[in-house]
């Protein structure tokens, strides 16, 4: 099974404009959900640029990787 399937990514911005005109101060909430249980697998607390290309690698990685291969990927045990 796909990452992209098993795994469902959720971004919470901590403001309203986009990254690049954000703060230094602004931080913004990543986490990785499993579908099945609901439980938060993965999760970041990181400035808004840093989220931005975080995000994008994660949902990179959820299309092409299988499920476990994912958790690996990203250090989750």
């Amino acid at each position: 099974m796909t990452a992209r399937r098993a795994y469902r990514l959720i971004v919470t911005r901590g403001g309203a404009g986009p990254a690049w005109l954000a703060g230094p101060r602004r931080i913004d909430h990543v986490e990785i959900v499993a579908v099945d249980s609901g439980e938060v697998v993965l999760f970041w607390d990181l400035p808004a640029v840093q989220a931005r290309r975080l995000v994008r690698a994660l949902r990179e990685d959820l299309g092409r990787l299988e499920a476990d291969e994912f958790l690996l990927a990203w250090g989750a045990e």
